[in-house]
């Protein structure tokens, strides 16, 4: 029997799969921040009004707060990193 014919009624090999990739674990965002007045830590509380579009950071130690507006795709980090560069564009001028 010639090989071409072998070939043809054997059929193929198997071919092995590679497995799925692993999912990285996503860790959860922070909620409490440090302040950049009292530069306590864990002081400061965000507050995302969504039906207002307002959030708002406050520090429950040195009772500083920031206002700034939001979409609905803004988190908590997103209105404290706002709070952090609106410090340094004052300190800055």
């Amino acid at each position: 029997m010639n090989t071409y014919l072998a070939k043809e009624i054997m059929g193929k090999r198997k071919s092995k799969r590679k497995p799925p990739p692993k999912q990285k674990r996503l860790q959860p965002l922070d909620t409490l921040f440090d302040c950049p007045f009292c530069n306590h830590e864990k002081s400061c509380d965000v507050e995302l009004h969504k039906e207002k579009n307002v959030g708002l950071v406050t520090c429950r130690l040195c009772l500083e707060d920031f206002q700034t507006p939001i979409t609905y795709l803004t988190e908590k980090v997103d209105v404290y990193s706002d709070w952090i560069d609106a410090c340094e564009a004052a300190n800055a001028t």
